[in-house]
């Protein structure tokens, strides 16, 4: 693809249709080709949401294949949101790892995403560090950094990221919104459970609010406030309102066949810019369907 000159919107529009509309030379199953492998830039950043929303005064912009960073190389499900030097951001599909784990070393995001910065290239010094984790059943955005730096500025101001998660949960929680709290004993690897304070646990406290209600389940926002391990799941599952498919927690459905969370929604401050980084992905098919 050769590399045509940048699009300033002039109206409010989704993405995929503003290119259609700008770009009608070109066949549409080419220009969905394009935002599948982040050849679409808005104000200079890669995009590869068809519905995201344009303002008036964005500008538009395309980039040559060969810049292309190995997308191809990422596995189903799993896409590149924003990318630039310091850092990446990218949604995880269900049942992929975070990281390495003893029984497995290839199938990671960390393992894919090492292989879309070298492009292929197993001999290529460039790599990724983790910022964070998602569990291996929870989809979502998920930040790595591209530099040491990136990774140490992140994680130190990581407390302040407003983090948001959906659920659908089975039954229904005890009110519209509220909070949830207990102490977590997480020494167990594989378990955690709230338990009385003591020196093996650590107090976590999550926000929710209930976004909808049906018979048997409700969909829920949950936003922690602390990061501990299964934090969600467990003050779910001690309200009485496990999350499908967790059958670790005392759920008695499954019936999308996976793990009903998703994390849904990440603000934090860029280390290098200072700029106020916002990012969505919306609730996976398979769970919307369930409400």
């Amino acid at each position: 693809m050769s590399k045509p000159a940048a699009h300033t919107v002039e109206h409010p529009a989704a993405l995929l249709a503003f290119v259609f509309a700008c770009r009608p030379e070109v066949k549409r199953t080419t220009v969905r080709q394009w935002l599948k492998y982040g050849l679409i830039h808005v104000n200079g950043r890669s995009v590869t949401r068809s519905n995201h929303p344009l303002q008036t005064g964005d500008v538009v912009s395309f980039r040559a294949k060969g810049e292309v960073r190995g997308a191809e190389l990422l596995p189903s499900g799993m896409t590149v949101v924003f990318e630039d030097a310091s850092l990446i951001v990218i949604e995880k599909p269900e049942n992929l790892l975070s990281m390495g784990s003893a029984t497995e070393r290839d199938k990671t995001a960390y393992a894919f995403l090492t292989d879309y910065v070298r492009r292929g290239n197993p001999q290529s010094p460039e790599r990724v560090w983790i910022v964070h984790r998602l569990d291996r059943e929870t989809s979502g955005l998920m930040v790595f950094a591209k530099t040491e730096a990136a990774k140490c500025a992140l994680q130190a101001e990581w407390y302040k990221t407003e983090k948001r998660y959906l659920a659908v949960v089975e039954g229904q929680p005890p009110a519209d919104h509220g909070v949830l709290r207990s102490h977590l004993d997480e020494s167990s690897p594989f378990k955690v459970y709230s338990a009385p304070p003591s020196e093996r646990t650590r107090h976590a406290v999550t926000r929710y609010r209930v976004m909808k209600r049906r018979a048997t389940r409700a969909l829920v926002e949950l936003t922690p406030e602390t990061g501990r391990r299964n934090q969600i799941r467990v003050h779910l599952a001690d309200a009485d309102c496990p999350i499908v498919g967790d059958q670790k927690y005392e759920a008695r459905t499954n019936p999308a066949r996976r793990l009903g969370l998703h994390a849904e929604s990440l603000q934090f401050t860029h280390p290098l810019s200072g700029e106020l980084l916002r990012f969505q992905s919306p609730l996976p098919q398979d769970l919307a369907r369930l409400l």
